[in-house]
């Protein structure tokens, strides 16, 4: 991910993710360290999606199952999950629990899907693009998630 940060087509690479059944990709810069899930400790009193802390290289860290947060299913946790930190600069110690880690994606090579006018799009989901195999990508902005107030609001 360094590597793929120093590089001139940065703009055109994305992590891509699968949360859930969804499949998203997400900017490098925005993109922290990828951690195993680990030990996650449940906070009493807070909305279903928001899956505890957990210690990650000894920060505590807020974890949420994003397809929960968007009404979806829960995300199941195995051997494949992985917990990606928000990076640094959002100033937001959080990460998002991920069904696999699916590496880099390069946008350049995918096809922009215009949106329907009749699905409700949250101001976190900037673009919808179709891959060569037909996948459906959803592009998700941490910056813009940080600043969602029903994300910011994990209390019953």
């Amino acid at each position: 991910m360094q590597a793929a940060k120093a590089g001139s087509h940065t703009r055109a690479n994305q992590l891509g993710v699968l949360i859930g059944k969804g499949r998203y990709l997400i900017d490098l810069k925005e993109a922290g360290e990828i951690v195993t899930t680990g030990n996650m400790t449940k906070v009493p009193l807070t909305k279903d999606w928001y899956l505890g802390v957990s210690n990650v290289r000894g920060s505590l860290t807020s974890v949420i199952d994003f397809s929960r947060f968007g009404g979806g299913d829960p995300t199941p946790v195995d051997t494949s999950s992985r917990v990606l930190a928000f990076a640094n600069a959002l100033s937001f110690n959080s990460g998002l629990l991920v069904s696999k880690v699916l590496g880099l994606r390069n946008v350049d090579q995918m096809q922009l899907i215009d949106h329907e006018e009749n699905i409700e799009l949250k101001p976190w989901l900037l673009n919808r693009f179709v891959d060569a195999d037909g996948n459906e990508w959803w592009q998700l902005s941490l910056t813009l998630l940080v600043q969602d107030q029903n994300f910011l609001h994990i209390g019953l």
